[in-house]
């Protein structure tokens, strides 16, 4: 069933109001009065919904009942990124919504092949952003994840430490697996994922997380591409935590 994103404030007294975004995608869909959609309010409720009217840009769809979104995880994910080259931002944004993720930061490392500033980053955002809603609607999700920028590694780490559990994914950790931190942590309802750029993280950055509370971890033997990494590791956290099971 087609999907679509719209203000909480658009549905009201059983009427779901369309703006010309959403009535955009549902004249390329061909949808026609009488013919049912999912309209999403962004908040983790979905709405099934009957299109009723079309007025000008705008339309009109009857609610036929509402429920809350299946897709939401129990637990949320926070993806801190640091900036990589070309488009692999773009992958990163795209499956980390598929897979659950509650927000992604991307943030700048002292070993980023790219250097990101503050015009760029917010140029950058922007079109993640549409990344991140075309993704929620092919994956069925109830909300569409933000995607920020931290100014800098420092501002990373303080936010992801606000989270129950979080990991800084380090190559060069030598004796805590994130299979262990996670069965760990099998209460926590918040995580935290940290993956480094191109270089990876160096010893510096490494030191200043752990001081800072992070948990450093390892995702095994093998040196994973800065786009795979936090892919891996919120796939791990998914499945951890049972969100990866039959009717999730």
């Amino acid at each position: 069933m087609a999907r679509f994103f719209i203000a909480a404030s658009n549905i009201v007294g059983g009427v779901a109001y369309l703006d010309s975004k959403a009535m955009d995608h549902i004249k390329v869909l061909r949808i026609r009065n009488g013919e049912t959609f999912t309209v999403c309010d962004g908040s983790g409720t979905d709405y099934e919904c009957r299109l009723a009217d079309t007025q000008g840009a705008n339309g009109v769809a009857q609610v036929l009942s509402c429920a809350p979104s299946g897709a939401e995880p129990s637990v949320k994910v926070t993806v801190f990124a640091a900036w990589p080259k070309g488009d692999k931002a773009e992958l990163i944004v795209q499956k980390c919504v598929e897979l659950g993720a509650g927000e992604i930061v991307f943030f700048p490392s002292s070993r980023c092949v790219v250097k990101v500033d503050a015009a760029g980053a917010q140029k950058k955002v922007m079109r993640l952003g549409r990344i991140a809603e075309e993704a929620a609607k092919q994956s069925g999700r109830g909300v569409i994840p933000a995607v920020t920028a931290a100014g800098s590694f420092t501002d990373a780490v303080k936010a992801a430490c606000g989270h129950d559990c979080a990991l800084f994914l380090y190559e060069d950790e030598k004796t805590l697996g994130l299979r262990t931190v996670l069965e760990e942590n099998g209460e926590a309802k918040s995580f935290a994922l940290m993956t480094g750029p191109e270089g990876g993280f160096s010893p510096e950055e490494a030191d200043a997380a752990a001081k800072a509370g992070m948990r450093s971890t390892v995702m095994g033997p093998r040196i994973l591409r800065c786009e795979t990494a936090p892919i891996c590791a919120l796939t791990a956290v998914m499945l951890m935590s049972g969100n990866m099971q039959e009717g999730k």
